[in-house]
């Protein structure tokens, strides 16, 4: 688990191709590595990663063929910067929101427009994941977590202070970018949720027509 408060901006230092899958080293800047093991999870662009090697700063990735299918990693190239953070502990200030690391799709960057200090993004997200986005609620964007401050249908608005501008990857968005989302943990639970004993029916899913049917409409 994470908070999606991002540690520090590190970069990629070489990407090996494993017949389908990837091996990925990934400089970690000013990430502090002291504390890190074999084993532990450091997410980067908000998919949680296993280390498998370790240096003072730099850590060892394999990425599987379908997180590269499903989330930004595979457009990734030699010195682009990552988002990165260390996995969660009992002692950890959580700053942002639960975040998994584990991505549920691909945003698209559709504007950019300054604003004062700061700057607002316009997303669209994939058309199975709007449903799950709302005003003033949680979402993770390449490991940041972030408020999302305006919904129109797929399309949702967030605005980001100088502070997350400087820290993070964000400061690269341009329109046309993809983007790693990972929605509310919350709201997938309340969804599973609200099925009931449905829950174990094959392809049970919510429906306005089951809304309906149970009275939530």
């Amino acid at each position: 688990m994470f908070t999606g408060i991002i540690e520090s901006v590190g970069h990629i230092e070489s990407i090996e191709d494993k017949g389908g899958d990837a091996r990925f080293w990934i400089n970690t800047g000013s990430l502090d590595m002291s504390d890190v093991q074999l084993g532990d999870s450091i997410a980067m662009n908000g998919v949680c990663l296993t280390a498998i090697e370790l240096r003072d700063n730099a850590y060892c990735a394999d990425v599987s063929v379908e997180s590269l299918s499903l989330t930004s990693l595979k457009d990734l190239q030699t010195g682009d910067e990552v988002n990165l953070e260390k996995a969660l502990t009992p002692s950890t200030r959580l700053g942002g929101h639960l975040v998994s690391g584990h991505v549920d799709g691909m945003g698209s960057v559709v504007e950019r427009t300054e604003d004062a200090r700061s700057v607002r993004f316009v997303i669209e997200a994939p058309k199975e994941l709007a449903k799950y986005i709302a005003m003033k609620g949680s979402i993770t964007i390449d490991g940041v977590s972030l408020t999302v401050n305006g919904v129109n249908g797929r399309k949702f608005e967030i605005n980001i202070v100088p502070h997350t501008i400087e820290q993070t990857i964000i400061r690269h968005y341009q329109p046309g970018r993809q983007v790693n989302l990972e929605v509310d943990l919350i709201a997938r639970y309340l969804e599973r949720l609200l099925l009931g004993e449905k829950a174990a029916e094959a392809g049970s899913n919510i429906s306005q027509s089951f809304l309906a049917e149970n009275g939530f409409m």
